[in-house]
């Protein structure tokens, strides 16, 4: 693995974030492999940016090609293709924005997309093609989503994704949360990032009050793939959130030649669990375009869980679902 000298715990989590590499001849360069890659990725780039902070990058490992961790962010020659059965929307969440910004799926819940940014663009991601200039919150938008969640009485949690939340400042979050605390009916706030594992600089004692300052319950849903994501730092990170009195759960998504063994899983499961958190969802891939050599069967799937249900107790085997536009909620597969 890369190993430098340079302590990325002492810088803010906004000057890591603007030395992400967007860059993928750097990219290649940074892990010494091969220049043939550039002219692929530097395709697939066009289609969906490149960004990697390099607090993730020093997790992998130099000169492999077949790296968990870069697998997951190397653009590559297969996201050009079209493949039949994948589109822009796989779930169709342009049907279920009744006001941009939020998005409406399920009973007793809503979904605000904060932000469009990440810290990290996840290859797999299904709203890589998601109209993020559309669904922007400002001012006015969020005063639409504050009224739009006040005259449903059934929704009682709220949840911020994205993008990643965890982007917007810690003001900008306090807002947002002290708006949605003051609606008697909402008790939960869930929480969908992916910086505690990629970016864990952006877990901070400010960050924590920011978060736990309210009435609301705090549910922190974390996206980690692999064992080899964690790291002290990460692993400190999440024992802060914990400690916090936050339940922290972490969802993967099943990936090709990342995750789709159950020896990688289990050591996952048991290595989230060392630092506070529990398995929740492993989803099978979103059929998004760009995606396809990433699917894994739902054969493999249940033949996944079956084995960790033979090695861990049931708590730390998540549970394997699909997600079907116009359901009521998740499709559990086992």
């Amino acid at each position: 693995m890369i190993t430098q000298n340079t302590p990325q715990q002492k810088q803010s989590w906004q000057s890591q974030l603007s030395e992400a590499i967007t860059d993928p001849k750097e990219l290649l360069t940074e892990l010494e492999l091969p220049t043939t890659l550039f002219k692929a990725a530097n395709l697939a780039t066009q289609l969906f940016q490149l960004r990697v902070p390099r607090s993730f990058l020093e997790r992998m490992k130099k000169g492999d090609v077949s790296d968990p961790l870069l697998l997951q962010v190397l653009p590559q020659i297969h996201e050009t293709y079209i493949a039949d059965g994948y589109n822009s929307d796989p779930l169709v969440e342009s049907q279920v924005i009744p006001t941009p910004g939020l998005i409406h799926k399920y009973h007793g819940r809503v979904l605000l997309t904060v932000t469009g940014a990440c810290a990290v663009n996840c290859r797999y991601c299904f709203r890589r093609h998601f109209p993020y200039g559309d669904n922007q919150i400002n001012q006015l938008n969020l005063e639409k989503l504050i009224t739009y969640i006040q005259s449903h009485k059934d929704i009682d949690e709220v949840i911020l994704s994205g993008g990643d939340p965890l982007l917007a400042n810690d003001k900008y979050l306090e807002k947002i949360i002290k708006q949605i605390a003051e609606i008697s009916h909402v008790n939960t706030l869930r929480i969908h990032t992916r910086l505690p594992i990629v970016l864990p600089a952006r877990i901070t004692k400010s960050l924590i009050k920011t978060l736990t300052h309210s009435r609301l319950k705090i549910v922190m849903v974390i996206h980690c793939n692999h064992p080899q994501e964690i790291d002290a730092e990460v692993s400190s990170a999440l024992s802060q959130l914990r400690q916090a009195d936050m339940l922290v759960l972490n969802q993967s998504v099943l990936l090709k030649g990342i995750n789709d063994c159950s020896e990688v899983m289990v050591k996952l499961s048991k290595k989230l669990f060392q630092s506070g958190t529990l398995p929740y969802y492993l989803h099978l891939l979103d059929k998004v375009q760009g995606a396809a050599h990433f699917d894994v069967s739902a054969k493999i799937g249940k033949m996944i869980i079956q084995q960790m249900m033979e090695q861990l107790p049931g708590y730390l085997v998540p549970k394997l679902v699909r997600e079907v536009p116009g359901e009521q909620s998740k499709s559990l597969i086992w």
